[in-house]
């Protein structure tokens, strides 16, 4: 099958098969999966454009509501996390859009910026395995490791607010355990996350939810909606954008390729939510060690590849 916008020809089968493998790891992680199709695109199909990019962003609108979903009914969706998240997000997103299209077409130096954002992601990751502040995340979720948890875990806000008066913060509570969050420092990391997650077509999901575990000490049970919830959000409006971007570049392919993105979907959103569902059975320490591994890995390799 020819796809116009990515100039290449692929088996239709293929995006829909290798986006339910990667998405179903990825969604225990809280990440759409985004961040590995990219190079899978970039390197194995040859789709090297600013398109890439937003394609990758149609693909988490139709792939990210089966685990939001999932998430949501199981009561592990922790909404005033995933309202941060967006609010912070969202001006990022259209920045980095911008300056993929205008600074970074050319596929040597992006996949310089992909590789680097790539092992920064993994660094974060290492550091909550193996620091202080990651050891003590994972031994309060020792207490339901290894899993199942129980089956009517479920995340209780007790604490959520804006006020300029008050100390802004939200406060949940998981398994008998309350954590307190900053909601302005998160607000401000998802600016700073969302210029790199619309750069590179991920939303920013890959890059918030090691944050949400190594620099806010949550568990990974309770970051997985809310990062999924904000990367879907953010998503819709990047695709929006590069679509009313692309008739301004008129030499550069910017808009999505809709059927490409589209068959990257269906698979996912079956992965995703299949992952979602089976989240509760896998050792939190296992999702972390996964997601160190293609991050890292996928990051050394584009900077193996261009040095």
């Amino acid at each position: 099958m020819y796809f116009p916008v990515a100039d290449i020809h692929v088996h239709p089968l293929l995006p829909v098969i290798v986006a339910f493998v990667i998405s179903f790891f990825t969604s225990m992680g809280g990440v759409s999966g985004a961040f590995l199709l990219l190079p899978f695109q970039v390197s194995a199909l040859g789709f090297v454009s600013p398109a890439v990019s937003a394609t990758n962003h149609l693909f988490n609108i139709v792939a990210i509501p089966g685990g939001v979903y999932r998430y949501a009914r199981e009561g592990r969706m922790v909404w005033p996390l995933a309202g941060a998240v967006i609010v912070g997000t969202l001006p990022g997103v259209l920045l980095g859009a911008i300056i993929r299209i205008r600074y970074l077409p050319d596929p040597t130096r992006f996949k310089l910026f992909a590789g680097l954002v790539l092992l920064s992601i993994g660094g974060r990751l290492l550091l909550d395995l193996w620091q202080k502040r990651g050891k003590e995340a994972t031994a309060v979720e020792a207490h339901f490791d290894p899993p199942p948890l129980e089956e009517k875990a479920a995340v209780v806000v007790s604490q959520f607010n804006w006020r300029r008066s008050a100390w802004p913060r939200i406060v949940y509570s998981f398994e008998g355990t309350t954590y307190r969050v900053n909601s302005l420092a998160l607000m401000a990391l998802s600016l700073a996350v969302g210029i790199v997650g619309g750069v590179y077509g991920i939303g920013g999901g890959a890059i918030i939810a090691p944050f949400f575990i190594a620099y806010f000490g949550l568990p990974v049970y309770t970051v997985a909606g809310a990062a999924l919830l904000g990367t879907l959000v953010t998503s819709v409006v990047a695709v929006l954008f590069y679509q009313f971007l692309a008739p301004f570049y008129p030499g550069t392919a910017v808009a999505p390729d809709w059927a490409l993105g589209f068959l990257f979907g269906v698979g996912g959103l079956a992965g995703m939510y299949s992952g979602a569902r089976a989240q509760k059975y896998v050792p939190a320490r296992w999702i972390k060690g996964m997601l160190f591994l293609c991050t890292a890995g996928l990051g050394a390799g584009y900077l193996f590849n261009l040095f």
